[in-house]
């Protein structure tokens, strides 16, 4: 792929943004900005281990989810200002805190730097690197990921393009997380089993208040594309509803138990392996202190 920062199509959104002059959809110029570095307890058992994830996360997004719990630093180009080098070092200081692994959040529209990143810490790192994204990929930034990242935790949102175009969440190790996703109806036309069926990795499915029947619909769809023993189902149950009422009252509420019950049955029933999230975990004390909590 020639990336071409002055012309931008990096993500699935194509929006041609001259980042070399202002910023994408995404929020974005072509500084890389961090909005926490440091070791996270909260994902997946698998993922944090005893010693915690080498969480990056990294600033903006070209999503736009209306919900977005993240929102404080995904809405805008906030966080520190680091180059390719300090990256790298970052990832190396990472592992020497211990970190199971280098888990990248939401990194999608800095990809070309993070991979000289990566090709910078390689001979020193040797801990799994973990691409921890929205789903939303494109060919070109799974191509220039290949041999540089070990795990991808795409959270898989709305099945049909009618539903995502709405209001855009499940997650899938290889994780099945749910978020919701505004105005990207082309989600699923864009070749989700293109993307993922082939890589090395598991995944994470999860359900926002209002859809348990799409999430079962993302279960039936991995179940037939992926053989059960390719990823593990992280089935999240998290949503929080940001502070502000949102216009579908779905949205301002957090999941249901028959809800998420329904959608756990059904994993189980597709002889789907991995893990379910405690009902506990939908507050907002989950969110990362971003001001606070970097590297």
């Amino acid at each position: 792929m020639s990336f071409h920062a002055a012309y931008c199509t990096l993500c699935p959104r194509r929006c041609g943004a001259d980042r070399t002059k202002g910023v994408g959809l995404c929020h974005c110029s072509t500084e890389i900005r961090i909005a926490r570095a440091a070791l996270h307890f909260w994902e997946e058992p698998c993922i944090s281990g005893k010693n915690g994830s080498g969480a990056v996360f990294f600033s903006g997004c070209a999503l736009g989810c209306i919900f977005c719990q993240n929102r404080k630093i995904s809405r805008k180009a906030v966080g520190k200002i680091v180059t390719v080098e300090q990256l790298s070092e970052i990832f190396l200081a990472l592992q020497e805190q211990q970190a199971h692994n280098i888990n990248l959040v939401t990194g999608s529209h800095y990809t070309p730097w993070i991979v000289q990143a990566l090709e910078l810490a390689k001979p020193k790192l040797h801990i799994p690197v973990v691409w921890n994204c929205g789903g939303y990929e494109s060919m070109e930034i799974l191509h220039m990921l290949d041999g540089l990242v070990d795990i991808y935790l795409p959270d898989l949102k709305f099945y049909t393009p009618e539903t995502a175009g709405h209001m855009p969440t499940v997650r899938t190790i290889f994780q099945l997380r749910q978020r919701q996703f505004r105005k990207c109806s082309d989600k699923w036309e864009a070749g989700m089993e293109r993307r993922f069926a082939g890589t090395r990795s598991g995944g994470t499915a999860s359900g926002s208040a209002g859809t348990s029947k799409e999430s079962m619909q993302l279960l039936d769809w991995l179940a037939a594309a992926l053989p059960t023993d390719a990823f593990l189902l992280s089935l999240m149950g998290q949503y929080t509803p940001p502070e502000m009422s949102l216009s579908d009252k779905h949205l301002n509420r957090r999941i249901a138990t028959f809800e998420y019950e329904s959608v756990r049955k059904h994993a189980v029933q597709l002889g789907l392996n991995g893990y379910g999230q405690e009902r506990s975990s939908a507050s907002a004390g989950y969110t990362p202190d971003f001001q606070t909590e970097s590297l």
